[in-house]
């Protein structure tokens, strides 16, 4: 059930507006406003789900579509090649400033390891 107080229902209901990149029944990806990589897109279920954290056992199919739909992003885009991160920030200490789960695709650029 959407939140009415979350930014990213109202992305997907169309209340604000975003520059999609893709789309279907369980998900939609859009460009990220603030990116930190030449490719930067956030994929997030329809289904409002709080967190990584707040996700449960029924919601492995959810989560395991946005994972897939990530590397065929990635691929449609011409930076899986080459190479891509993808990131879950979860809860406060972990990045997550926006309360509803999503993924952060990057890619265009190399990576370096350990992050933050």
């Amino acid at each position: 059930m959407p939140d009415e107080n979350c930014i990213f229902c109202k992305i997907i209901a169309g209340e604000i507006p975003s520059t999609r990149v893709f789309e279907d029944e369980n998900c939609v990806a859009f460009n990220d406003l603030h990116p930190q990589a030449p490719a930067h897109i956030l994929i997030i279920p329809r289904l409002h789900i709080d967190s990584l954290d707040k996700a449960r056992f029924e919601d492995k199919e959810t989560v395991g579509h946005l994972l897939l739909t990530a590397a065929e992003i990635a691929r449609e885009s011409g930076f899986a090649e080459n190479g891509y991160r993808v990131v879950i920030n979860t809860n406060s200490d972990g990045g997550q400033t926006v309360f509803h789960l999503h993924i952060h695709l990057l890619g265009g650029r190399e990576f370096v390891f350990p992050p933050g």
